[in-house]
């Protein structure tokens, strides 16, 4: 399979840095127009990297739009004419749907895909849609791609994508500001800043571990650590009175409206 990047930026290096060190047969070109990314680049071995765009999506089956939403229209303006019908395009950017992508460039054959940063470290999660236009050989292959990359949900119902935007691809910003506020109150209350980060990281780790390992409601999990009376409890209500669950929701919420918003080009 021939993969052409259109943009080289951190999410599409970690996606080509997971097809290159996987098993798959791919070839992959990227049209990154930065030097300095483009040097960046140039390290990985089995990769061709170019300031054209229109270069690196000669021929290849898979044109990835891995650009900013805001950049969608400049760059969908040089491409329209370029694209090639049996080509499929597959997007990473944030709020833009598949119908604003089908219009802008000419074409039918579309992937949505959003991922998360995790998969640097081949632990994120993608959530993704297809038309009925995409050939079934390219949805196994994007499948098997993000497989490589962590865990992948393929939904057929676009709006469930919209929702996993807000939910697990800006969740990691979410989760690291939890790690950074807990670290944060082990050095208020004595620890040394290394050795409250250590906890605070690793605690959010094994959670997250048991709750996937175990399969168990988070309830029920949250139950087993809290005694009657104890310390655990003690921290709870403290969460509940500074409405922990409802600033939550309204962040997912917030990151929703917003990539409804990017979606009407605000």
């Amino acid at each position: 399979m021939k993969i052409g990047f259109i943009g080289g930026g951190v999410m599409a290096e970690a996606i080509i840095t997971g097809i290159l060190d996987s098993e798959l047969d791919a070839q992959v070109s990227v049209g990154e127009p930065v030097a300095v990314r483009r040097d960046a680049l140039a390290k990985y071995n089995g990769l061709h990297v170019t300031s054209s765009n229109e270069e690196a999506i000669a021929g290849a089956d898979i044109v990835v739009l891995a650009i900013k939403p805001q950049q969608f229209d400049s760059v969908a303006e040089s491409l329209s004419d370029v694209i090639q019908e049996q080509q499929t395009v597959l997007s990473i950017m944030a709020g833009v749907k598949m119908h604003s992508i089908g219009l802008k460039l000419n074409h039918r054959r579309l992937i949505r895909v959003m991922p998360n940063t995790p998969m640097q470290v081949r632990q994120g999660i993608s959530a993704w849609t297809v038309t009925d236009e995409v050939p079934e050989e390219v949805v196994k292959f994007t499948g098997a791609m993000l497989g490589e990359l962590g865990d992948e949900l393929k939904f057929s119902d676009e709006r469930y994508v919209d929702i996993s935007t807000a939910l697990s691809a800006s969740g990691p910003a979410y989760v690291f500001l939890f790690i950074e506020s807990l670290a944060d109150a082990g050095v208020k209350l004595g620890l040394p800043v290394h050795v409250a980060r250590h906890l605070a990281r690793q605690t959010v780790l094994g959670s997250a571990a048991l709750a996937k390992e175990t399969g168990k409601h988070p309830a029920e999990l949250r139950n087993m650590v809290t005694s009657p009376g104890g310390t655990t409890a003690a921290g709870l209500h403290a969460l509940e009175e500074g409405a922990f669950r409802a600033v939550v929701t309204n962040a997912v919420e917030a990151a929703f409206l917003r990539g409804e918003e990017l979606s009407e080009g605000k």
